[in-house]
């Protein structure tokens, strides 16, 4: 094998030059400005491309949409059904989910397996900006299609894009690239990476494992072509025009080469129109191959700039009806308007020399700065103008997270507005939060507590239907037995479900490890009621860094058990670490209460985890590199529930609005022929602050969880409580206020 020296960067150049050759003279580039003000044209937005994604049609562009932008796609044609979410991840990174359907093949050749089920392919595709625009240059990415997946979509490519304006016609947008694999089947140019190497000559096929692994040796290998298009914003702002030159002959395709369909282009020229019907709704259409027509839709927003007006309660003005002493004071209805004012539950209230200590849970504001601030009027219009100082010291689980102390003098000079732009951090210090042990003034302890929430579980590209889906009604109660041992539990009533189209409780793959995970058809299919939780915890905290629980029962849904966690979070830190372990039996599902007493009890040649232990070492990090802002890492290493052995990496990123989308995968020490289908667990989650999708302000947040497919390695127990979460105030990360 030869290998010659080859620069990226070189093609990266030769790219950029030729298109910048193609196109002098045609057009000029616009830097800042379109047509001067009042007279600015429509502007060109960055538009999705049939398969997910900021492109052309069926081709990338280098194109980046702004960050947080998110949207859902749906697009069909005979060939091909896809739903897709992309979503900007950083200014620089792109990452697209897609589901597809092929028309022309079905999911398996049994039909007691999969019945008349169409064949679903998975797909996650990447971008990483590598240049960004300006006067001169375009902007050039490099994309990854169908990471990790069976190899129907895969593909690699380089784009450069520029903008251009005209006076009276509108702006274009001009892409020219450079694709392999299915961006290169036409195969137009000889692979330029052949110069590098040898193996860049010819592209595997197939894919590793049992897909669902990164196949690094495919990129960038095999036939190449050159790719290009324009999307031209006409004058008429609705409506969008798309032209493209693709690079792909169809001949891979799996109708093709599963389905014998012919897929033979007429033409290498697609044609399209995106036509925007609202903010947030496109219709698209496009006319492929010179025999295809699309149709399809997106639906988008921007995660970063998502803000919901609040309609909330006036800040009080500042009294003279203060009550005269301690003594005085209307407890109760200076409890009630914190709590309708300042969103604080307060359970104690304690005196401290010229201090009042409020011991309290918030339940509306993210930003404590406010919720501070309007506590602090709630208080100066209720306690003695003799109190010195407000103290506020939030709990969580009954274990102290954090304390504010608010100068009452200050104070009132802010709400007078005393001095030129004034600020309730002119008048807070923060303290590290105590358990006071004396009696207390006032006392409101609510030692029980319930409530219901709708619950939607659902999976897709299953092999008996596309879509699975489960609505419960979940109600949850807890009951403190005494400050730090709490008894909880939790049912789910099932209310609408099509989980009769299950037909096995246990997949036939072959593998022989412990079913932690895909025996959960056996306990959601034929229960109307489930007991998911029923368990004793004791919180605690020990000095001013260290936490911890130790609980016992019905841990979830599979499994029983005890176990314990311990975590150390400093104040304001950016990172913790954490550790659990675990003794647990697996739940018997055909029973309320009962466990299996043996690893072979359940049958059918089936093992179960009867009796075993889990426990990992948690790190959590937030790094500070501009590149990676408002990111968390999360490192779990140690003894998965099928007795694997390994880690499990997670991975988020909050947006201003503070919605966070995170995605994680389990590495362990079981091979991908043990693991089965998809080699090993990965997932991908939602959480979403209420605050923005409601009228009303609260800092409680929803949480959707995706998992393309559920197996047995790398799983975790799925508590209850994470102190991670309980102490999120320590240092906020759920509770980080909205930057926007």
């Amino acid at each position: 094998m030869s290998f010659k020296r080859f620069s990226l960067t070189t093609l990266v150049t030769g790219l950029v030059t030729g298109y910048g050759c193609l196109l002098s003279g045609v057009l000029y580039a616009e830097d800042t400005d379109y047509f001067s003000l009042p007279f600015q044209g429509p502007q060109l937005k960055a538009s999705q491309m049939d398969l997910g994604g900021v492109g052309l049609i069926q081709m990338p562009s280098g194109r980046m949409a702004d960050e947080g932008a998110f949207s859902f796609g749906y697009n069909d044609n005979s060939e091909y059904t896809f739903y897709t979410i992309s979503l900007q991840l950083m200014p620089w990174l792109e990452t697209t989910i897609r589901y597809t359907q092929v028309e022309d093949l079905l999911y398996s050749n049994s039909e007691s397996f999969s019945g008349d089920t169409k064949y679903a392919d998975k797909g996650i595709d990447a971008k990483l900006r590598l240049l960004k625009e300006d006067q001169w240059l375009p902007e050039v990415s490099v994309g990854l299609r169908d990471l990790g997946g069976t190899g129907l979509f895969d593909g690699e490519f380089l784009a450069a894009t520029k903008r251009f304006s005209t006076d009276h016609y509108g702006e274009f947008d001009v892409t020219l690239g450079l694709g392999w694999g299915y961006f290169g089947t036409r195969g137009n140019i000889s692979n330029p990476l052949c110069n590098a190497a040898d193996r860049f000559c010819n592209r595997i096929s197939g894919y590793s494992d049992n897909g669902g692994s990164i196949d690094y040796d495919r990129w960038f290998t095999g036939p190449a072509s050159l790719f290009a298009g324009v999307e031209y914003q006409t004058p008429y702002e609705p409506l969008r025009l798309k032209l493209e030159y693709d690079g792909n002959n169809y001949s891979q395709d799996y109708p093709v080469t599963r389905g014998g369909v012919d897929m033979t282009p007429k033409t290498p020229w697609n044609f399209g129109a995106v036509y925007e019907v609202s903010d947030g709704f496109d219709l698209r259409l496009s006319y492929e191959r010179g025999t295809t027509v699309a149709l399809g839709f997106v639906l988008s927003t921007n995660l970063n700039t998502l803000k919901s007006p609040w309609i909330d309660n006036e800040l009080p003005a500042m009294g003279t009806d203060q009550a005269a002493t301690l003594n005085d004071v209307d407890w109760p209805a200076l409890d009630r308007e914190l709590e309708d004012i300042a969103g604080y539950k307060t359970s104690k209230v304690y005196q401290q020399n010229d201090a009042v200590t409020f011991v309290t849970q918030q339940t509306k504001y993210r930003d404590r700065d406010v919720a501070t601030e309007r506590a602090a009027a709630v208080m100066a219009n209720h306690l003695p103008t003799n109190v010195s100082a407000y103290k506020i010291i939030e709990e969580s689980n009954n274990i102290p997270v954090k304390s504010t102390k608010v100068s009452a003098r200050a104070y009132r000079k802010i709400a007078a507005v005393d001095y030129f732009n004034p600020s309730i951090k002119d008048a807070i210090i923060e303290l590290p939060p105590e358990d006071i042990n004396d009696d207390p003034l006032y006392e409101n302890v609510e030692r029980f507590n319930y409530g219901f929430s709708p619950n939607l579980s659902q999976s897709f590209g299953g092999p008996e239907s596309f879509y699975i889906y489960s609505i419960t009604m979940k109600g949850g109660a807890s009951y403190w037995l005494s400050r730090n041992l709490e008894l909880s539990s939790s049912v789910s009533i099932n209310l609408l479900d099509n989980y009769d189209k299950l037909n096995f409780d246990t997949p036939s793959d072959g593998t022989s490890n412990y079913r932690v995970r895909t025996l959960v058809r056996a306990y959601v299919r034929d229960n109307d009621a489930n007991l998911n939780n029923l368990q004793l915890t004791w919180f605690d905290r020990y000095g001013s860094n260290w936490y911890q629980q130790v609980y016992g029962g019905y841990l979830e849904t599979m499994f029983a058990g005890v176990g314990t966690e311990v975590l150390y979070r400093q104040p304001n830190s950016n990172w913790a670490i954490g550790a659990d372990i675990n003794a647990i039996s697996q739940r018997d599902p055909d029973s309320v209460f009962g466990v299996f007493s043996d690893e072979n009890a359940y049958g059918n040649g089936t093992k179960v985890l009867a009796r075993g232990t889990t426990g990992h070492l948690s790190f959590y990090y937030q790094p500070e590199w501009s590149f990676l802002e408002d990111t968390l890492f999360r490192i779990d290493v140690g003894k998965f529930l099928a007795a694997d052995v390994g880690a499990r990496f997670d991975f988020s990123k909050q947006f201003d609005s503070g919605m966070i989308i995170g995605a994680y995968a389990s590495r362990t020490n079981m091979s991908a022929e043990d693991f089965g289908e998809g080699s090993f667990t990965k997932g991908f989650y939602l959480s979403i602050p209420f605050d923005t999708v409601s009228l009303k302000p609260t800092n409680s947040r929803g949480n959707l969880n995706w998992q393309p497919i559920t197996r047995d390695g790398g799983q975790m127990l799925g508590k209850r409580n994470s102190l991670y979460g309980i102490t999120d105030m320590v240092s906020p990360w759920y509770q980080r206020p909205a930057k926007n």
